[in-house]
């Protein structure tokens, strides 16, 4: 028997600000005051360049099939981007073109999948956000068995329904909505600090303090 799905019917209660402030914000600093221990990896960017924030709906589903892919896309909410925990496998493509379209339509925000897509071209082309495993032309099964809105383990970070999820250039991290505003805080103090080490790298002497910062306490 399929287990039974569940979906969040509001896309976790994050504010407008939140979300504007999140898209000025590298992944890079983001992670960085994420202790470096959160984050996505080994996933490939498949489209150009739009930047990805939103709150993430969740699938768990068997490697190689979809089926619970498609009911997530009909139950999503504007505003979500779509988190699949494929068990990293790269044999058969969990989405490509056509779901891309509908999820767009819907005002998805982007797919995660630790898994294959296929129709890469189109990501790229069309622009919209989409982190994967890999690229396929083999499509996949759809008999299930999957869960919707659970806990789910992509990259190596356990992702949470409702949490928010950001992507751009740098990869994929994600975090509790709770949270939000103070990472955004912490990471606008890291892009403060960086404009200073810009600063002094900007007058050229050899001998610079964020170098001495790391390498003293070490007699180097």
């Amino acid at each position: 028997m399929q287990p039974a799905h569940k979906v969040q019917t509001e896309p976790g209660g994050v504010s407008n600000a939140v979300l504007t402030a999140l898209r000025e914000i590298p992944t890079s600093h983001l992670s960085d005051n994420l202790q470096r221990l959160s984050g996505l990896c080994g996933l490939t960017r498949m489209h150009r360049a739009r930047k990805m924030v939103g709150t993430a709906v969740t699938v768990r589903t068997r490697p190689g099939d979809n089926l619970f892919v498609y009911k997530a896309l009909t139950l999503m909410p504007p505003g979500s981007v779509l988190v699949v925990d494929g068990g990293a496998n790269a044999t058969n493509a969990l989405v490509g073109e056509l779901m891309m379209l509908y999820a767009r339509q819907h005002g998805c925000e982007g797919f995660v999948l630790d898994a294959a897509i296929r129709d890469r071209a189109i990501f790229y082309d069309e622009d919209f956000p989409c982190y994967a495993r890999a690229v396929t032309h083999r499509g996949p099964f759809k008999n299930g068995p999957g869960e919707i809105d659970v806990p789910v383990t992509v990259g190596g970070q356990v992702v949470m329904p409702g949490d928010l999820v950001v992507g751009d250039e740098d990869g994929v991290v994600s975090f509790p909505v709770a949270a939000a505003e103070s990472l955004i805080a912490a990471a606008r103090r890291t892009a403060e600090t960086e404009r200073s080490i810009r600063a002094e790298i900007a007058t050229g002497r050899r001998e610079q303090a964020w170098l001495a910062k790391v390498l003293e306490p070490h007699g180097l």
